[in-house]
């Protein structure tokens, strides 16, 4: 726990949080104390489902801002408040709405498909969300004939695109700094260093379609390497037999795997695979956060009215399973 803070730190996070009648949601990227402290734990769609469903007042989203935006969204009547506005993503910023807006001119007549880690305004001129556990079946719901444009993550639109076979799918070329950076070689690395192990691969890395290919030519055990969304991996844990299991996603995602399953040694491929900005809701930015009902996230109605329905049209195409 860092220095300065009253050594009661989680109880009284707790105490402010039902004076405030706030409801904490915590992304598995997050540090341990702040998911241990949280009153549910997980990707971000189901966090912002969660804050949809519940009674609370106020959502505090202990995540980055897109995931706040998404808790707006579903949640438009509730105080939603994130610990640090600062909190940003390589991946939702990596495409603007203007950006989208040029993007559809060239391809009049596409579907967009937005990944959930996009910004509310890109959301908004979208036809149909997804997340990493549904991307394949939110894209095979949209006709053969059609031009689909897939954003923002290059890496989880290959992944779609090799599991269809799909012709006129364009994707673009964005991705999440941490996940691009945890790339084949150090993968194969790991695994020759510990050939027993599984392998969970989040969809956003730069290593899947080289595991995926690896596992097909046997430099990887096919049958142990799997490509997880974040709900996947948690799932797969909770079933694990292996003794240990190599993970290829943010260091956060640990915490949650190893409590899942504490007689599985769960760890990173790369275990400098941490996102800075999901590390900016500190034990302190949490406490002032509630103490001074910092920072609110708003929205324009029309954007964010736009943007329910790409979400709402997610559900409609398939069950959202795990999120990011």
């Amino acid at each position: 726990m860092s220095d300065g803070l009253p050594s009661d730190w989680a109880a009284e996070v707790r105490r402010l949080a039902t004076e405030r009648d706030a409801l904490i949601l915590a992304h598995n990227y997050q540090s341990p104390e702040i998911q241990d402290v949280a009153d549910h734990v997980g990707d971000s769609l189901a966090l912002s489902r969660l804050a949809a469903s519940s009674a609370a007042r106020t959502i505090v989203m202990a995540g980055v801002y897109f995931m706040a935006e998404t808790a707006k969204i579903l949640s438009p009547d509730k105080t939603v408040l994130i610990p640090d506005r600062n909190a940003g993503c390589s991946l939702a910023e990596s495409i603007t709405a203007a950006d989208l807006e040029a993007w559809k001119a060239e391809h009049p007549g596409a579907a967009v498909v937005a990944y959930v880690n996009t910004s509310a305004e890109v959301k908004a001129l979208s036809d149909v969300c997804c997340t990493s556990a549904n991307a394949v079946e939110v894209v095979a719901g949209i006709p053969p004939e059609r031009e689909v444009l897939f954003l923002p993550d290059q890496f989880l639109g290959a992944h779609v695109q090799r599991s269809l076979s799909r012709d006129g799918m364009h994707l673009w070329m964005g991705e999440c700094h941490v996940h691009a950076a945890i790339g084949p070689t150090e993968l194969r690395a790991r695994v020759g260093a510990d050939p027993d192990a599984s392998i969970y691969v989040h969809p956003e890395c730069g290593c899947t379609t080289a595991a995926l290919w690896m596992a097909g030519t046997g430099d990887l055990p096919a049958g142990r390497t799997r490509v997880l969304s974040t709900g996947g991996m948690l799932d797969a844990a909770r079933r694990e037999s292996a003794p240990r299991v190599l993970v290829a996603t943010e260091t956060g995602m640990l915490h949650q795997l190893r409590r899942a399953n504490p007689a599985v040694s769960f760890e990173a491929v790369d275990p400098r695979a941490e996102c800075r900005f999901m590390k900016m809701t500190t034990p302190e930015a949490l406490l002032r956060c509630l103490t001074e009902g910092t920072f609110e996230v708003d929205l324009d109605p029309g954007v964010a009215m736009r943007a329910r329905r790409a979400v709402e049209a997610m559900v409609a195409v398939g069950t959202p399973g795990g999120g990011e």
